[in-house]
């Protein structure tokens, strides 16, 4: 605990604090002054330093913590998804329909219906059709992206727009699903979005400043204060959202801390890099800082483009000829993270399969024998599979485990079109939490949203009891077989979750200095829960309600009565 005698802005009393120094909340009340923790004391220490223009913050039993920090999102494309032609709240064929034919209806001046956040278990085999589409929208062009970005769902007109027919070949990088005569089926895999997504009119840059804009503040309600966005580019029907953070960091409309993981090209090669140097020379504006480089290095399981060291099995359990996709040349990715390092860039991989972090393992062993120790803190995000002999390989090259605990759980994507395919030994090595907890291994924390909910309390949840919360669409009511914990030795305590989402993450955003610990003489980047999880069951953490976000000391958030 620590404290000054300077008079407090606002003090938080009434409750209990988890600094993210230990493993349990402590009894203590918190004073901040002029954006800054002045004191993490006890209440009558606390109380003396307010005065009757101090705001008292009666924490009601509750639990103030560290703001969240997201590691790795995508609030640009979110909040467009947000404004645009929304599915995420749907869970049926049917209700995609409705929204879509809505959501033509009420924009009959568009040229085209742009949006997502489809799921692909709700289709037979994870794969809409164009004549679903047709019924809905015949007039206009469709493109819909799925949840996780890895895939698209288009209607007739956008192929023909584009020029997408059966004598289309699959580019190396993606593929095209197809009807038995080879026309396509309505369904786009990674690579192949490009060939009508690159005809979809961009956003304007208005319309994406809405959008980061609304993204932020649904983070904000939700406790996250900093975030790292892990894709800084131009994507098909997203204009480049580097000039988009650049103005809400000039104009202040920028209040969290954010972090830019700039795009590393798949399609090119060392050339680039003079333009991700020139980038983050130009890209430190504000609360904006893009320090980072993503290297999408595979695809997901979902749809056989994970990285894996073994074949994928076919439906009826039988070895097929297809191990997923490595995006980047194992011996070019050596180069560019060996030479990225030299830099000083931090590297945020992609990494699902167990081939694909093996890979990126690999290259971060070559960088640091070419250069040594640093501390540019690497780090693979999503790790849905990790071979046993890779575990203890994080922590002896310092390379953080970026987690999204949400997906590690019982829901029919996972039961459905994922584990029948990886067949059971591969099935068990998935989402190594609690393996790489124990190994030493730096855990930090992200939602992948739009693909997921950003809700850090449903994340830590699902990171806890290894099951999907009640509320969340994936399996409402906890039917079966989502009720099941999903390899419980994987679990993590609860201490540990909120550790990976606090300071775990502060620590992979270079902001830990600074923020990620209730301590005194750091950024009063606070967060207000209504209840103390350490003093519910764990099945009830997913109840938790944000009531107040904080950053620099200044309201950001208040729930409504």
């Amino acid at each position: 605990m620590g404290t000054t005698s300077q008079r407090a802005d606002t003090v938080f009393v009434g409750g209990r604090v988890f600094t993210g120094t230990g493993s349990a909340p402590i009894d203590a009340a918190v004073a901040i002054a002029d954006g800054v923790i002045t004191a993490v004391a006890d209440e009558t220490t606390v109380r003396s330093l307010a005065d009757a223009s101090t705001d008292v913050v009666d924490l009601a039993g509750g639990l103030l913590l560290p703001g969240f920090q997201d590691a790795h999102v995508h609030p640009v494309v979110a909040g467009l998804q947000m404004l645009g032609c929304d599915l995420s709240e749907e869970r049926t064929i049917a209700g995609y329909l409705e929204t879509v034919a809505a959501y033509a209806a009420q924009h009959p001046g568009a040229a085209w219906i742009r949006g997502g956040g489809w799921s692909m278990d709700v289709f037979p085999g994870g794969m809409p059709t164009r004549s679903m589409l047709d019924a809905v929208v015949p007039d206009r062009p469709v493109m819909l992206t799925n949840r996780d970005g890895h895939g698209a769902w288009a209607n007739t007109l956008a192929f023909e727009r584009a020029g997408v027919d059966r004598d289309t070949p699959d580019p190396v990088d993606g593929r095209i699903e197809r009807e038995p005569d080879g026309t396509p089926a309505g369904t786009l895999q990674e690579g192949a979005m490009d060939l009508v997504g690159r005809h979809v009119p961009l956003a304007t840059p208005d319309e994406a400043h809405a959008g980061l804009l609304a993204a932020q503040e649904h983070l904000f309600s939700l406790g996250v204060t900093a975030w790292q966005d892990a894709m800084i580019g131009a994507f098909p029907g997203t204009p480049d959202n580097f000039g988009v953070y650049l103005r809400a960091a000039r104009e202040g409309t920028l209040r969290a801390r954010v972090v830019g993981a700039l795009w590393w090209d798949r399609e090119r090669g060392m050339e680039q890099l003079p333009e991700l140097l020139e980038r983050r020379r130009t890209g430190q504006v504000g609360r904006f800082n893009a320090t980072s480089v993503k290297i999408m290095q595979d695809g997901i399981a979902e749809n056989f483009t994970a990285g894996m060291l073994e074949p994928y099995l076919d439906a009826c359990g039988c070895a097929t000829a297809n191990s997923g996709l490595s995006f980047i040349e194992p011996g070019l990715l050596k180069e560019a993270v060996r030479e990225l390092d030299r830099e000083g860039f931090q590297i945020h991989f992609h990494a699902l399969g167990d081939r694909a972090v093996r890979e990126a393992l690999n290259a971060l062993e070559g960088a640091r024998g070419a250069n040594g120790a640093n501390d540019n803190r690497h780090h693979l995000a999503h790790l849905q599979v990790v071979s046993p002999q890779d575990i203890a390989r994080f922590a002896e090259l310092g390379a953080a485990a970026n987690i999204q605990a949400l997906w590690a759980a019982h829901e029919p994507q996972m039961d459905e079109l994922t584990i029948p395919f990886l067949g059971p030994e591969r099935a068990a090595r998935q989402y190594p939490f609690g393996d790489l907890q124990r190994a030493g291994v730096r855990l930090v924390a992200g939602s992948d949203w739009s693909v997921s909910s950003p809700n850090p309390m449903w994340g830590v949840h699902v990171a806890v009891n290894r099951t999907v919360p009640a509320e969340a669409p994936d399996c409402p009511g906890q039917a079966e077989p989502c009720a099941a914990p999903f390899l419980p030795e994987q679990a993590l305590t609860l201490a540990q979750a909120l550790t990976a989402y606090t300071a775990g993450s502060a620590w992979i955003n270079h902001l830990d200095e600074y923020t990620g610990t209730v301590e005194a003489g750091k950024y009063a980047d606070l967060v207000v829960l209504d209840r103390d999880p350490f003093a519910h069951p764990s099945q009830e953490i997913a109840d938790t309600q944000v009531l107040r976000t904080y950053i620099g000391g200044q309201l950001v958030f208040a729930a409504t009565a």
